[in-house]
């Protein structure tokens, strides 16, 4: 292949991530963990499928940097979850730790890669990765608006029995109870969901799609999703690494746009080669910029923590 994304973390999101990319013959990937054997046993695992799968993708498991030297795309997923007991600045300190270091790794050995963070919480690790890496803001992304919009869709999809296909969502704002989604901009097969349902069954909707996250981990109880996410990092991927220019919500470091600065925050961008190509700026309702407004200050109140944090 002459494509090489790197997947760091090889828990439950980069391995999906992994086998995704490879089963879609997007790439070589190379799989990267702390935790002696779990990239190469995983890695070699993906390799014993490939045949059944019918694919060419060749995956490398390891434990340090050097082979991840001259990758297109670096895909993070490293980090703790919250556990018990654990307050938020805690985990907002290991986690930035953790993507300071592994930012500075990758960074150093793949200078024109674009970096798609998926590490929560979300938008403070894109700040973070910013700054370790010293990338211009087009290439640090931040994957939480393309899963948000997914769950939105299936929702939408459950709700009016229609092909996943048929229907587009947008879904806005810092990943967390504070995003933004917008059914007004939300279709299927071009007519806003708005004419397809009462207010009270998007109202559902929306509330289902901003505690997404939650409804899953208190369903497995002993850990949170990972098939949709992963999804949700390969389709910026593939974006990138075929140079389809979609449009799709994605973190992305504000200059002004939508009335915010030095703020990563989930808007519609165009994903192509380089990047973030454009930030493509929608027209919004004054209800739906207040919400944008609250978003975007809890992603602020992240930011500050990091500052306190150093």
């Amino acid at each position: 292949m002459d494509k090489k994304v790197t997947v760091v973390g090889a828990g439950n999101v980069g391995a999906t991530a992994a086998q995704r990319l490879c089963e879609k013959e997007l790439c070589d990937v190379v799989l990267v963990d702390i935790v002696e054997g779990v990239p190469q046993g995983k890695s070699l695992d993906l390799t014993e499928a490939a045949p059944i799968e019918k694919h060419d993708a060749h995956l490398t498991g390891t434990n340090g940097y050097d082979e991840t030297e001259g990758s297109d795309i670096i895909i993070i997923t490293a980090g703790i979850p919250r556990k018990p007991g654990m307050s938020r600045d805690d985990l907002i300190s290991t986690n930035a730790g953790i993507m300071k270091s592994v930012t500075r790794e990758v960074a150093k050995r793949s200078p024109d890669a674009v970096i798609i963070i998926v590490s929560n919480p979300l938008d403070a690790m894109c700040h973070v990765a910013y700054e370790a890496s010293g990338f211009p803001k087009n290439r640090v992304i931040g994957m939480a608006g393309v899963l948000d919009s997914a769950r939105f869709r299936a929702f939408i999809s459950m709700e009016l029995n229609v092909s996943v296909e048929n229907i587009h969502a947008f879904v806005l704002g810092g990943h967390g109870d504070t995003m933004v989604p917008l059914p007004r901009y939300s279709t299927v097969a071009g007519i806003p969901i708005t004419e397809l349902m009462p207010k009270d069954r998007i109202d559902a909707l929306v509330d289902r799609t901003a505690n997404g996250g939650a409804e899953i981990v208190s369903l497995l109880k002993t850990g949170s999703a990972y098939y949709a996410p992963a999804s949700a990092a390969v389709e910026m991927a593939e974006s990138i690494l075929k140079d389809k220019k979609k449009v799709l919500p994605c973190a992305a470091y504000l200059e002004g746009e939508y009335g915010f600065k030095d703020l990563f925050i989930g808007v519609p961008v165009k994903l192509g080669a380089k990047g973030v190509e454009e930030i493509i700026e929608i027209t919004l309702t004054d209800d739906e910029k207040a919400a944008l407004q609250k978003s975007a200050d809890a992603v602020e109140e992240l930011k500050g923590i990091l500052k306190k944090l150093g």
